[in-house]
């Protein structure tokens, strides 16, 4: 059964009519979680309004104190995941597998620029003097998913379609898998969903600057192969595989590269039209496309032409970001720091003393190859408030008593709760307070729709907690100068 199926299994225990669950209409307009949020109070599978979420006192680190001047106010978004889910180098057929594979099919996964849009209009509405998307922003390095994401957050006309006019994939209505939910005939029905999906549309984009951390699916196939020339042969051409041969399962402590000829060998395929805009990004020209854009900020304009994408972001004269690129140009989803990383690190901790100091990156530092060096780095640092990454999907907040900060990760979009983060940074006469909450995007439309089957996911963010507490979520993290 498809995630989607599993799920709908429960919820058709509690309701009759299968066309209710996963409806988006009762979802709340977006507003920051502490005025509102959404719940599934009578358990039938629908999201529906619920009461808002304090923020919680976190004094773990530091007695609570008197918030003063605000140093700055921010917004993270993390793993949009923008994706072209008609490429032909992607390996939803894997899904079924579960384990490692769980993540290569999503029942929404046709509505990711939809989604990534969604959460623009809300980030908006915050009025952020700076917007960090912490990696994963595209799904599998490919040229045309990072156009469409730029779209969305430069603002403009987003065209959602690639290959030929219209829908081209696994989820199609003519498609008799059962492992792919197909929403012109399973339940919740969503009649015209997928042509819907491919329209043009127009992203008003993010008034405030806005600065990346890089991901592992930012450069690398499906977020663990390294671009090649054969990839771009299949992402480019004209056989999509939708099932492995009679017999064969994949080995998940394979090396991905080199199950490639067996996955896109002799299986079962279909035909659909070619598009040269699926190739891959090789990681400089990545950097180049993100750091040269039109609209590219200063700072971040000052990594262009580096291996790595790090730089700081000075946020008024209190405070300082630093953000730092752990993607492994090798392969896999493990974080990677390079020694010559730790030497920026340690210099520009030194250049930032007596201010405020925050750090982005996509995985968390203590699941960095080298993070226990960057961390131990900012344990001796005074200043530091936190280190905010991407890369788990999941809302988590903990201290860090040896060095006095907090490390704090968030949800991604791709997965339910499809939810941003607002981080404002004040002083205290102690030190510092981060006041951080979730932002629901508005549900408006496709993004209603996807957050609704994101809920209904049954190896989504829903059963896996990826929610957090409301301590991970809506919270005043308390620093001692």
């Amino acid at each position: 059964m498809t995630r989607i199926t599993r799920s709908l299994a429960a919820c058709l225990a509690v309701i009759a009519l299968a066309a209710g669950c996963g409806d988006g209409g009762r979802q709340a307009p977006a507003t920051s979680t502490v005025d509102g949020t959404l719940v599934d109070r009578d358990r039938d599978g629908t999201l529906e309004p619920g009461p808002g979420e304090p923020l919680r006192d976190r004094t773990e680190l530091a007695p609570a104190a008197r918030p003063g001047a605000v140093l700055a106010t921010l917004a993270q978004i993390t793993d949009a995941h923008v994706r072209d889910e008609e490429s032909p180098a992607r390996v939803p057929f894997l899904d079924r597998f579960g384990g490692p594979f769980a993540s290569t099919f999503r029942p929404q996964e046709a509505l990711s620029t939809q989604v990534l849009t969604a959460t623009v209009r809300a980030v908006d509405r915050l009025a952020p003097q700076a917007v960090f998307v912490t990696g994963d922003l595209i799904d599998s390095d490919a040229s045309a998913e990072l156009d469409q994401a730029l779209a969305v957050l430069d603002g403009g006309e987003v065209d959602p379609d690639t290959g030929g006019r219209g829908y081209d994939g696994v989820q199609a209505e003519s498609r008799p898998d059962p492992f792919f939910y197909r929403p012109d005939l399973d339940a919740p029905r969503h009649p015209g969903l997928l042509d819907a999906a491919q329209r043009p549309f127009r992203s008003p984009g993010l008034r405030a600057p806005w600065y990346p951390a890089l991901g592992n699916h930012d450069i690398l196939a499906q977020g663990e192969t390294p671009p090649s020339a054969e990839l771009d042969r299949i992402a480019t051409g004209r056989r999509m595989v939708v099932a492995l041969p009679r017999g064969v399962t994949p080995d998940p402590e394979a090396d991905p590269a080199t199950q490639i000829a067996t996955l896109f060998g002799s299986s079962p395929s279909i035909t659909v039209p070619a598009d040269w805009r699926r190739r891959q990004l090789r990681p400089a020209e990545e950097i180049a496309r993100l750091t040269t854009r039109e609209d590219a900020p200063p700072a971040l304009r000052s990594a262009a032409g580096r291996a790595t994408l790090d730089y700081a972001v000075d946020l008024g004269a209190r405070a300082r970001a630093l953000v730092l690129d752990t993607a492994d140009r090798a392969g896999g989803s493990r974080g990677l720091l390079r020694p010559e990383q730790i030497t920026w690190l340690r210099d520009q901790l030194a250049d930032a003393r007596g201010r405020a100091v925050l750090v982005f990156t996509h995985n968390p530092l203590d699941n960095t190859v080298r993070g226990d060096e960057a961390l131990a780095t900012l344990d001796v640092t005074p200043g530091v408030v936190a280190v905010i990454a991407g890369n788990s999907h999941r809302n988590r907040i903990a201290p860090r008593p040896a060095g006095g900060y907090w490390q704090i990760s968030t949800s991604s979009l791709a997965d339910h709760p499809q939810q941003a983060r607002a981080l404002r940074l004040r002083a205290t006469p102690a030190g510092y307070v981060l006041e951080t909450w979730m932002i629901d995007h508005d549900g408006r439309g496709l993004a209603g729709v996807s957050r609704a089957l994101a809920f209904l996911d049954a190896q989504g963010g829903r059963p896996l907690g990826y929610a957090g507490t409301p301590g991970d979520r809506n919270a005043r993290l308390f620093v001692a100068r």
